[in-house]
């Protein structure tokens, strides 16, 4: 037990390293979705009918094909694709995992902000035009805000899946959480714990990612946040009697 417990002590730091980069594999996946998904979703919704059709096609594309097939078509297809043509053409690792994990996400994410958007009674759009505000500034300043609330258990639900999904850029030597675990393996051949360390470690960050959604979810909660408001007047009140 006293040896093992040594084995994951010293593939800690660079479990830990690996993590801190899953993170921020995470993040920029993320928001770089988030403005893909926002436009594709409002293209759904879109009068246009070829460009309904064309976002039906690209979310239809990347939700119905397995997330490794498509990191395997970016980093591997499109340059050998480019290179048929005569033109030296490659990407790097990164470049390779952050746009695989946002172009995936962005189809899952613009089906969030359609349905957000949706949710959004018709009357909130018939009071603001009564009001002068033209379609964008409806969408921008009216619609969009409140379906951001709205938006915020999905959208946490597609962080942590994300979260997840990170490891499967290791095949392409990625070292992320998942291949720096798979490396210190093939050092130590220590396998069970490791991989039960850095299965921690993603219950971890998912547990964290969780309660900080969930957090976000009741700052944004204009319910929760009048009864704050409530509270902190009713303490004043008695103070002021005291």
């Amino acid at each position: 037990m006293a040896q093992s417990l040594g084995y994951i002590i010293d593939a800690l730091p660079t479990l830990l390293k690996g993590a801190l980069i899953t993170l921020q594999l995470t993040a920029v996946s993320v928001i770089l979705g988030m403005i893909g998904g926002t436009l594709l979703g409002i293209a759904r919704l879109s009068p246009i009918m070829p460009l309904r059709w064309l976002s039906r096609i690209y979310i239809d594309f990347f939700r119905g094909t397995p997330l490794l097939v498509q990191i395997f078509l970016i980093y591997f297809g499109l340059p050998a694709l480019v290179q048929s043509l005569g033109v030296s053409f490659t990407f790097d690792r990164w470049t390779a995992a952050i746009l695989a994990l946002s172009l995936n996400s962005a189809a899952y994410l613009a089906e969030i902000v359609r349905a957000g958007i949706q949710s959004i009674e018709q009357g909130q759009r018939e009071a603001s035009e009564s009001l002068g505000l033209g379609p964008n500034q409806t969408m921008r300043y009216i619609i969009l805000p409140q379906a951001f609330r709205r938006m915020i258990p999905p959208l946490g639900n597609e962080f942590i899946t994300l979260l997840k999904d990170t490891s499967l850029v290791a095949i392409i030597g990625f070292e992320e959480l998942f291949r720096r675990g798979q490396l210190t393996v093939a050092t130590n051949y220590r396998a069970f714990e490791i991989y039960i360390t850095v299965a921690l470690i993603y219950l971890v960050l998912n547990t964290i990612s969780s309660q900080a959604f969930s957090w976000l979810e009741r700052w944004m909660d204009p319910t929760e946040q009048a009864k704050k408001r409530a509270k902190q007047q009713a303490k004043q009140t008695d103070r002021a009697v005291a």
